[in-house]
């Protein structure tokens, strides 16, 4: 399969048996049987045709952010968009490959003078990732702003979803039950003035790091927020801040966050947030929702 895959794909990058821990956000993760990185939408085409032919299971990790993948690692294919990262503009539409950074994509509407993606200059990932989970923060999301997006289905067809489409709702969209894959996506923005902007992003981003454990690695924010509540609050109202299994702790900076302290495993991952959940319910009667996705296979 290895020379017939490298005939029929030459030219793309594709490793084999590779560990997906170097490209996680938490820096855990066993290894992808084929790890491909697609230039553009031509070759990514290729790839999943490829894989479609030869029953081949395969998926998109985007950037990896608010994620975790398991130790034993994700059978098939695995392919990662971070060289899909066009970005073009026409009069105040930003059209975005799926592949680019979201902080880098405010940066960019920022210096065209393009207000309405403040809120998200301090969420990692990317541009697709924050499409399919509908990734906001600081009261605003990617559903404010998306006019649509072009998707891959998963019978490698091209097609362009109109934003209502997308079905969204708190970090949902119907692309996590249908299966397409963005590969663009088109956001309606407004004129505005370039040094109140910056002063916003400048302001939200000091908001972040004084709230968030940025200096370690992590999935992000690890459950959704209840409703009425927090979820940060109610892991520290169950006395949970600092609790670790493993090399995964609770942010002593902010509750709602796990982060990697010591060469930690996706099972310590797992175990801590089963146990934060079991927790508080006890303390709270509330039941925590993960928001961060968790694939692939066990050891």
């Amino acid at each position: 399969m290895l020379k017939e895959m490298e005939e029929a794909l030459s030219g793309i990058d594709i490793r084999v048996d590779e560990p997906l821990k170097n490209y996680t956000y938490t820096k855990v993760g066993g290894p992808a049987d084929y790890l491909a990185f697609p230039r553009n939408r031509f070759e990514l085409v290729r790839l999943v045709n490829f894989a479609n032919k030869h029953d081949i299971p395969w998926l998109v990790l985007g950037n990896a952010s608010n994620l975790i993948v398991r130790d034993g690692g994700i059978r098939g294919m695995v392919i990662m968009f971070d060289r899909l990262k066009t970005t073009t503009i026409d009069g105040y539409v930003m059209e975005v490959e799926a592949g680019a950074n979201l902080k880098e994509t405010t940066k960019v509407a920022r210096d065209h003078s393009l207000t309405g993606f403040e809120f998200a200059a301090g969420i990692p990932g990317s541009v697709g990732g924050a499409v399919f989970m509908n990734a906001g923060a600081y009261w605003g999301e990617i559903a404010h702003v998306l006019v649509s997006a072009q998707v891959l289905t998963r019978d490698g067809q091209v097609k362009t979803l109109e934003a209502r489409d997308l079905k969204f709702g708190y970090r949902q969209s119907a692309l996590q039950t249908s299966g397409d894959i963005v590969i663009s996506a088109k956001f309606a923005l407004k004129p505005g003035d370039y040094t109140v902007i910056k002063q916003e992003m400048d302001r939200l981003n000091h908001l972040r790091e004084l709230k968030q454990p940025l200096e370690y690695p992590s999935c992000g924010s690890v459950f959704k927020r209840p409703p009425g509540h927090f979820a940060g609050q109610l892991i520290t109202e169950a006395n949970l801040k600092g609790y670790r299994i493993g090399g995964v702790e609770v942010s002593e900076k902010h509750a709602g966050f796990m982060i990697n302290v010591d060469n930690a495993t996706a099972k310590d991952y797992e175990d801590l947030i089963a146990y934060v959940i079991d927790t508080v319910e006890q303390t709270s009667g509330i039941t925590l929702e993960r928001e961060v996705r968790i694939i692939g296979e066990s050891l």
